[in-house]
């Protein structure tokens, strides 16, 4: 079983690019970010034309979460359990063929200790007690997503010029940590060790070019799925396509 995450940055502007992908990758779920657009123009009738279920969780410019699956997803969960009409769309979660996943789209969090920040982290500790509330390590549980945090020194090209700013300070890589701590295993990690790879490339000052990038976008997983993988690689080819999403997708291939 193949499953992937992807910030497209607009589902309908990428959505050709997103066409191409999927038929070259051929995963069996694709979990994508920042799709910038309200559910009644969510392009469901291209994906299913294309082979695919889509569950969806939009708004309108900005934000917006779905899983594009193989299969039809079960139990669909949109957003936090207390959320409101007016409440971000950032997480959607589906079970399928035994695995529950959740795919988030963490805030991006501007300046540190702006109202912004403090959003971001609280996010994240409301993302924390969801697993603490709804699901148990022993379980098949998967959770991808853009962070927004590279959480450890090797996600960064340069840890010196990034540490204390935003997607690497000490408050965001603390916050993450303790979502990891519910259970979870970077799986890109497990598999490659301490290689430095990135999946966001800033558009500005030649970042892509220089690669200058950082380690953004994860999947990780419970021990029962670690144990099933075989292997988690960052998908660059969409990076270098005209107009590209500034995210690339991330993989990861289980034994099932």
């Amino acid at each position: 079983m193949k499953i992937a995450t992807w910030n497209v940055n607009s589902i309908n502007v990428r959505m050709p690019q997103l066409a191409a992908w999927l038929k070259a990758a051929n995963p069996d779920v694709l979990c994508v970010q920042e799709t910038k657009c309200v559910d009644e123009s969510f392009p469901y009738q291209e994906f299913h034309d294309l082979g695919y279920y889509s569950a969806f969780f939009g708004q309108k410019s900005y934000n917006g979460v779905a899983i594009i699956s193989r299969h039809e997803p079960g139990d669909v969960v949109k957003g936090f359990p207390d959320d409101d009409e007016d409440s971000q769309k950032r997480l959607i979660a589906a079970t399928l063929d035994g695995i529950r996943i959740v795919n988030t789209y963490i805030p991006n969090g501007s300046e540190l200790w702006s109202d912004k920040f403090e959003f971001k982290l609280d996010w994240i500790q409301k993302l924390r007690h969801f697993f603490d509330e709804n699901y148990k390590p022993s379980e098949k549980v998967l959770l991808c997503g853009d962070f927004n945090v590279a959480a450890e020194p090797a996600d960064v090209w340069n840890p010196g010029a990034w540490e204390g700013k935003i997607h690497f300070s000490k408050p965001e890589r603390a916050a993450i940590h303790f979502v990891k701590q519910w259970g979870f295993v970077d799986l890109f990690r497990k598999m490659n060790g301490d290689i430095k790879e990135f999946s966001w490339w800033d558009y500005r000052a030649g970042a892509w070019q220089r690669n200058h990038g950082l380690r953004i976008d994860h999947i990780w997983v419970s021990e029962p799925l670690a144990d099933l993988c075989k292997k988690c690689w960052i998908d660059k080819t969409p990076r270098q396509l005209e107009k590209p999403s500034d995210h690339t997708p991330v993989v990861a291939e289980f034994g099932l």
